[in-house]
């Protein structure tokens, strides 16, 4: 796993993945190969040639010869996936040896190092289909926006969706407590805050919180509040990759860690209680959002100021509408008795919810955003 992390290294968790197979005698190109597959959270299999048992070669996601040992790959079957990795790449035998093997891709370390990291981490993770990813943004404090992001979690990770729940508010108190999960085992954002490089998607899933059936990276209960830029980078990558549904809770101010985590939703929520000091906050919020994030629309929430309903706050701020979020009776009291927002299945927040993410599923989904709904949306 690349980056640094404080505290557990979360690959106890067992978020090792089957790696390359890695083809060489050279001890130290072995050392800097087996640097850079820890890096991406995999365990390669190592060999002084092809390996012997049937298979091993095709079975293996990727293959990294070393300079030294290509000889010994020349009949080997072809395959997509083989790079002949070495230091001296000036000499022209090199890429005689590189067509010889069938190799894709001729590196020379240390400078392909990052390059190659993301490669075998894309390799031992599968690259499929980018997680639909969904921000969170309250018009003005007290908006409810934490409550609805757990909502939509919890009502994605109940229809069978992979689902993860990203805390990016440090000072919005901890959204485990809101899934009554304060206590639960799992790392929290200090853990991953002196993150810079690639974090494997599986070992991140794996090293957070289990609860109600999705994961969650919240804050821990200690005085760090700051996510750097680059860790927030970090983890939103590596919890994309996984596919499914990831949802950032975030605050209303927008700083530079906020900015990242905005430049990789697909579409951001701006939560607006019915009232016009709420909608002048929210016009800020817009402002400063839409500065990174294309795809932002509102949800409004009632009771509304005489005059106003959500078609009018949406106008206002000159956004697509979503819906009118509903109140939902005893809310607070489910909470206390371990029902976390979106838990009731019947309730009207977890039918808001789900209409979100059947838009979500629906026709007009060719890139993984819902369609802008006309009128009502998901109301």
């Amino acid at each position: 796993m690349a980056g640094s992390f404080v505290g557990e290294d979360p690959s106890s968790a067992g978020g090792w993945r089957d790696g390359p197979l890695i083809v060489t005698e050279d001890a130290i190109l072995l050392d800097d190969l087996l640097r850079l597959c820890a890096a991406a959270g995999a365990m390669p299999e190592v060999h002084h040639g092809p390996p012997g048992e049937r298979g091993g070669w095709e079975r293996a996601p990727m293959i990294l010869v070393g300079d030294d040992a290509a000889h010994a790959c020349r009949g080997a079957a072809r395959r997509p996936g083989v790079m002949l990795v070495g230091r001296d790449q000036d000499n022209p035998d090199v890429w005689r040896r590189a067509v010889e093997i069938g190799a894709e891709y001729v590196l020379r370390l240390p400078d392909s190092e990052g390059w190659l990291v993301d490669q075998i981490a894309n390799a031992v993770e599968g690259v499929g289909r980018s997680a639909l990813t969904v921000g969170v943004m309250g018009g003005r404090g007290g908006s409810g926006a934490s409550t609805l992001a757990c909502a939509l979690a919890v009502t994605a990770a109940r229809s069978g969706r992979r689902a993860m729940l990203i805390d990016g508010d440090p000072l919005g108190g901890g959204i485990d407590v809101l899934l009554g999960g304060e206590e639960s085992e799992g790392l929290r954002w200090p853990d991953f805050a002196r993150s810079k490089g690639r974090l494997g998607g599986g070992a991140l899933e794996e090293s957070l919180p289990a609860l109600h059936g999705l994961r969650v990276l919240s804050w821990g209960r200690d005085d760090e509040v700051i996510i750097p830029p680059q860790a927030m980078r970090s983890v939103l990558a590596a919890a994309r990759r996984l596919g499914g549904v990831v949802v950032v809770d975030l605050p209303r101010r927008v700083d530079e860690s906020v900015a990242e985590a905005l430049a990789q939703l697909d579409v951001g929520l701006l939560l607006v209680p019915g009232e016009l000091r709420a909608v002048a906050a929210a016009q800020r919020v817009a402002a400063a959002a839409r500065m990174v994030l294309d795809d932002l629309r509102v949800v409004a929430r009632g009771p509304y100021t005489a005059g106003l309903d959500e078609q009018w706050v949406a106008q206002a701020l000159g956004l697509p509408l979503v819906g009118d979020l509903p109140t939902e009776a005893g809310l607070p009291s489910a909470q206390d008795n371990g029902v976390p927002p979106g838990g009731n299945s019947r309730g009207a927040l977890a039918r808001f919810c789900t209409a979100f993410w059947e838009l979500a599923d629906g026709p007009g989904r060719s890139d993984g955003v819902p369609a802008r709904p006309r009128g009502g949306g998901a109301s």
